[in-house]
């Protein structure tokens, strides 16, 4: 058992997210068993939702002339191109079905302001913008955070990296992540959560 002031947040698995879904990570359904196994040993359970509009301006299909996993350049910096994934109310947005969510003290929705995508599970990608993870983890006594879930080089590095800047002792449990790897991309993100002080773990 973690102590009583750890929390376990697990990042988008969701149908999308899968084999077989709109934006699938490789394997991204084989960590379920792993990340179930663990919600009996973590005193605060967190999950959270990607939750976009079809109006969203991260999709490749809001500008014209641009494909997925092209670059665009928002108010708020580069933003990567999606296919349209996690649309509200989709069957792709819905958690996997063998994920076990009763055990979750919170369900955290991101990304469901048209303007400005949220890797994070803490703030948009403004950086600024939260998600309102921080106040609920505060009011819960919560000082260490672990992460599981998808992608490992997206939505679970910048949830940790945003973690360790809040202040939070932060792990990510590599094994019960996947990554996308897009143009080498889960080289660096390992990199700067290592520099971060994020504790990576098997």
């Amino acid at each position: 058992m973690q102590t009583a002031n750890t929390a376990l947040v697990v990042i988008d698995i969701q149908n999308d997210f899968c084999p077989g879904g709109a934006l699938a990570v490789a394997g991204g359904d084989a960590i379920i068993p792993r990340v179930n196994g663990l919600m009996a040993a973590f005193p605060v359970i967190v999950l959270t939702q990607d939750w976009h509009p079809a109006t969203h301006s991260s999709f490749a299909s809001n500008h014209p002339g641009k494909a997925a996993f092209d670059s665009v350049t928002m108010p708020y910096g580069p933003q990567t191109l999606w296919p349209d994934h996690c649309i509200q109310g989709s069957e792709g947005a819905l958690f996997h079905p063998a994920l076990h969510t009763d055990p979750a003290d919170m369900i955290i929705r991101k990304g469901f302001r048209p303007e400005i995508d949220s890797y994070s599970a803490f703030f948009e990608n403004d950086r600024t913008t939260p998600t309102g993870l921080d106040g609920y983890l505060r009011t819960r006594g919560v000082t260490a955070v672990t992460f599981v879930g998808l992608a490992t080089d997206y939505c679970v590095a910048y949830s940790a990296l945003d973690a360790a800047r809040l202040g939070y002792g932060t792990t990510v449990l590599l094994d019960a992540c996947r990554g996308i790897d897009l143009g080498g991309s889960l080289a660096r993100m390992l990199d700067d959560m290592r520099a971060a002080g994020v504790a990576l773990e098997e």
